[in-house]
């Protein structure tokens, strides 16, 4: 493009690339997603029809982005993850943050009418908002997922709670929060079962307890990648790679399933048994085997 006059402009512009050496999430939420719920009609405490939504935009953001290692969603709220030698875009916050929203966007609007037929979207639409939060090493970063997930659980159990008093033990809004006011955990399981038709907040399905959480299904190369601790650890120094195993990986995560599974990421097992996760690696696709043995 030839220089003009009015390129001095472009000065203007500030750089953004995220630090280098830094694992990267994209921390997105829904605005006015209280309204939007109220103006369709969502269910509560929790509409599942809304959750599955928001888990096949998600699963379609992982499917387009090969770059992305993990998410985790709840509510109107979801986080990506970037591997921390990520160099998507030279780490420049405004494209990853940008991209993701509206990736996510797009897609949540495309999918509206397969899980609410009856339904049709008006303006004002579904919209996000994003940013970019950075975390040094690996004990951080699973300590950000390990709190998003506790807060699943804290609200959903306040908010269980908080309509079964409503819809099963005929109480208003305002009543219904005085009467948990002040209560603990212990306290809430027992108003669920003493005043709420014997309801066992432990028989709640794990998809509103536990949130979602989505990661590219690999097969592990070995029992070593299954009990061992030292994967997970994403060692600070990664042997490079070289262009052609770079573009090998890329493609075995365009192939690879996007599972979205409802189970604990607090604990060490999820992250033992998915080593490939915090590697940055890939591990093998179903159809490795069967090419082998063919």
């Amino acid at each position: 493009m030839a220089n003009s006059k009015y390129e001095y402009v472009k000065t203007f512009e500030q750089p953004d690339n995220l630090l280098s050496r830094t694992w990267i999430v994209i921390r997105i939420d829904g605005r006015g997603f209280t309204k939007l719920c109220s103006r369709y009609g969502f269910e509560k405490p929790n509409d599942r029809r809304a959750i599955d939504l928001m888990n096949s935009a998600a699963q379609c953001v992982m499917k387009d982005i090969p770059d992305l290692l993990l998410a985790y969603g709840v509510s109107d709220e979801f986080s990506f993850l970037f591997h921390k030698d990520c160099t998507l875009f030279q780490r420049r916050s405004n494209k990853l943050v940008s991209t993701i929203v509206s990736t996510f966007t797009g897609y949540y609007v495309h999918l509206w009418t397969n899980f609410f037929p009856d339904k049709p979207l008006i303006p004002p639409l579904p919209s996000f908002d994003g940013r970019a939060v950075l975390y040094p090493d690996v004990t951080s970063l699973r300590d950000y997922f390990s709190w998003r997930q506790a807060d699943c659980h804290i609200n959903n159990l306040y908010n269980t709670s908080f309509w079964s008093l409503i819809q099963k033990a005929g109480l208003d809004a305002r009543a219904a929060e005085k009467r948990l006011s002040g209560t603990v955990s212990k306290d809430k399981h027992e108003i669920l079962y003493a005043e709420c038709d014997g309801m066992n907040y432990n028989r709640e399905p794990d998809v509103f307890k536990k949130g979602s959480v989505l990661y590219r299904s690999f097969e592990l190369e070995s029992r070593h990648a299954l009990l061992g601790s030292s994967e997970t650890s994403a060692p600070e120094t990664p042997t490079p790679q070289s262009k052609t195993v770079a573009e090998k990986d890329r493609k075995r995560r365009l192939k690879a399933t996007v599972a979205i599974e409802h189970i604990d990421i607090i604990q060490e097992d999820f992250w033992n048994q998915r080593p490939w996760i915090l590697s940055g690696k890939t591990g093998r696709l179903p159809d490795d085997n069967a090419k082998e043995k063919s």
